[in-house]
């Protein structure tokens, strides 16, 4: 019988094409994999003002402010999946953006393009400057966001790619992954009720 995480996967786990959700006409432009994360603003795809909402908490998020206003654009049960963390609750989710503003001098949003929008899902690439409190170089990193929402407009299953490669759920990789999601809150302490 499937877990309650699994059973989020199954349903809600979306499985984007970045080749064909990010590809630039202009071949140069491409990454060697034929992707291309780097945000064009002015080629967004024009979305709900419910939608922009959703892209402004999560933009929020990531740009450290661990508000609880912003953690509420999840469901209760819902899955975060980047290539460091697999998180399958709200508050395990509020574990890794309560750490933010630990480790990062600085995290902001220079950047977003809504490359889909359909009645389950919504993708963006995103470009997001860290630079870290122990070593103050900033680092800006591309990626593509892909966000599947339930009936109520909440996120289900959020999902971060750095590169244009899915993620596995097996093995030594989602070990480490759901180490790190389901522990990370006990150093990151967000509030209990989320």
């Amino acid at each position: 019988m499937a877990s309650r995480a699994e059973t989020i996967q199954q349903n809600y786990e979306p499985r984007p094409d970045p080749q064909a959700l990010t590809s630039n006409p202009d071949p140069s432009q491409n990454s060697s994999t034929g992707v291309d994360y780097e945000p064009h603003p002015e080629q967004s795809i024009k979305v709900s003002p419910e939608r922009e909402k959703i892209v402004k908490h999560i933009t929020n998020l990531y740009s450290g402010s661990a508000s609880e206003e912003d953690m509420l654009v999840y469901a209760q049960e819902a899955i975060y999946d980047d290539p460091w963390s697999y998180c399958d609750t709200r508050y395990k989710i509020a574990g890794q953006w309560y750490g933010i503003p630990k480790v990062m001098a600085t995290s902001r949003t220079l950047a977003t393009e809504i490359v889909s929008n359909t009645d389950a899902q919504l993708a963006f690439k995103m470009k997001q400057e860290y630079t870290p409190r122990v070593a103050h170089f900033t680092k800006p990193v591309n990626s593509l966001v892909t966000l599947t929402l339930n009936e109520q407009g909440r996120v289900k299953y959020h999902k971060d790619m750095w590169n244009q490669k899915d993620y596995s759920h097996e093995g030594l990789g989602k070990i480490m992954k759901t180490l790190n999601g389901d522990h990370l809150t006990k150093i990151t302490r967000p509030p209990g009720d989320l």
